[in-house]
């Protein structure tokens, strides 16, 4: 039985993308013994994972660099066959250097990566995400990637159920970077040109309840509903899945959506969909503003305020372009 560990201590989206490793390497290697190493807190999006025999957490924020050597120790223990890191940055190249693994895998761009057995170049533009990442592991799967998947609980789509009685959207309105986040008052006006009866659930973490509240505020309507820090991650995949629509930024629930194939119009205010890492469900949309601009995209990630304190890559986007992937989708008479 081979041992595979797949390191992915990023952000939340980043960890959704990767899953799309554990799908292709279970199908190819379906007696394998996968692990997969998060940092804390990511931890949830693994829940009842069928195909991870452990979730491995590192505490970053906390004793980072005493819980950095147990971990290395922990990791060595296990004498894996190969060990794969997806993440680009010193700590977890020394994991991966330190592993003991027969084989190390991980991106050039890693500053440890000259330890590693295997170094695959890493370039942002032409390709999505998970075919970079695919080819980590390319040369025992093949470099087809498979798409990533959640896998809500049967109690996450219990607790969502009672949500799923009329025809409703979820809106994600929040992200890290202010410059990834469509404007509150630009949601708050597509929320009003929304057909009548439509339910609208907001999305969100309990530090994202401030946002959804003013959002709320300007939508003083039973059938808009905030649900920010009511749901877990898969819980909130849960009810996606079965949406007319989610909206969303370029940011984690864009990828909780494609995890589960739920219907998906992502808004890009500053960054573009040509860095790799747009929506991958059958229904995909991509909202965007229509006229060229010169600032745009001003960085991979976003920054905390617009760098020419216009912001018109995302005050510049109408209504109607965030309602045509609606057309037709709204039962009618409901």
């Amino acid at each position: 039985m081979q041992k595979f560990l797949v390191i992915q201590t990023a952000f939340i989206g980043d960890v959704v993308l990767a899953t799309a490793l554990i799908e292709r390497l279970h199908a190819d290697c379906p007696g394998a013994q996968i692990d997969f190493l998060v940092r804390k807190g990511n931890e949830a999006l693994l829940t009842g994972h069928p195909y991870l025999h452990e979730v491995l957490i590192w505490d970053k924020k906390q004793n980072k660099l005493t819980n950095l050597f147990r971990m290395t120790r922990r990791i060595r223990r296990e004498r894996y066959d190969k060990v794969i890191n997806v993440q680009r940055f010193a700590a977890t190249g020394l994991l991966t250097a330190f592993s003991g693994a027969k084989e190390t895998i991980g991106f050039d761009k890693n500053p440890l990566s000259r330890f590693f057995t295997r170094r695959i170049p890493h370039i942002i533009g032409d390709k999505h995400e998970i075919d970079r990442n695919q080819a980590l592991i390319a040369a025992f799967t093949g470099e087809r990637p498979a798409k990533p998947r959640l896998y809500p609980t049967k109690a996450d789509e219990e607790k969502v159920a009672k949500y799923k009685g009329k025809p409703y959207i979820t809106i994600s309105p929040a992200s890290v970077w202010f410059t990834k986040q469509y404007p509150k008052e630009k949601w708050a006006s597509f929320i009003r040109h929304l057909p009548t009866e439509i339910t609208v659930y907001l999305l969100g973490a309990p530090s994202d309840r401030e946002l959804c509240q003013d959002i709320f505020a300007g939508n003083p309507s039973p059938l808009v509903i905030d649900l920010s820090g009511q749901l877990s991650f898969l819980q909130s995949a849960a009810l996606q899945k079965d949406a007319v629509m989610n909206y969303v930024n370029d940011s984690a629930p864009m990828h909780f959506a494609s995890a589960v194939n739920a219907p998906v119009t992502a808004v890009y205010c500053s960054t573009i969909p040509a860095f790799g890492f747009g929506p991958l469900s059958d229904n995909r949309h991509i909202v965007e503003i229509q006229e060229p601009l010169d600032c745009r995209p001003c960085g991979l990630h976003g920054y905390k305020a617009c760098p020419r304190g216009h912001f018109n890559c995302a005050y510049k986007i109408q209504d109607q372009q965030l309602l045509e992937p609606l057309t037709g989708r709204v039962p009618s008479g409901q």
